[in-house]
């Protein structure tokens, strides 16, 4: 190893003391500000789907199932491209995948869109987009990378 390729020598740093090899950790907050500011941006864009196109009470929530079913297909993508062609940028996967897509996907509205549809009196909506979603959402992931695959070996 060169002598200009060393690390840097912190003099308060002891690495016998386990305590001490703390400080020698990469700070996650470059991790935290990609997750966070992908987030915002895949929530918003959730959000602005959902309020052009809204569902009544116990009628079938398309907004929710179009924005987990395309964030599935995406996701399948992204690990794709993250693990086979763009390998060494680390934050692209908390941005995109954690960030992006774990806020524009929800899971949690999924759930309570199912309990709506319950409650409203359409037992049959709720069952039919709980099976509807889970299936679309797995074959969606799959397709995505597939997809993915075979764009990367052309």
């Amino acid at each position: 190893m060169a002598e200009h390729d060393t690390v840097p020598v912190d003099a308060d740093v002891d690495l016998h003391v386990p305590a001490d090899r703390v400080e020698l950790r990469p700070s996650p907050v470059p991790v935290l500000a990609a997750i966070s500011g992908g987030g915002v941006c895949g929530a918003l864009a959730r959000y602005g789907l959902q309020q052009v196109w809204p569902h009544p009470p116990g009628g079938f929530p398309w907004a929710t199932f179009a924005v987990n079913v395309s964030g599935c297909l995406l996701i399948g993508v992204l690990m794709v491209i993250v693990t086979e062609v763009v390998t060494g940028r680390p934050l692209l996967r908390p941005f995109l995948g954690v960030g992006v897509l774990g806020g524009y996907t929800t899971f949690s509205t999924y759930a309570v869109d199912i309990h709506g549809a319950a409650s409203a009196g359409a037992p049959w909506v709720a069952l039919g987009y709980l099976a509807v979603t889970l299936v679309g959402a797995l074959l969606a992931v799959w397709a995505g990378t597939a997809l993915a695959r075979l764009a990367v070996r052309r």
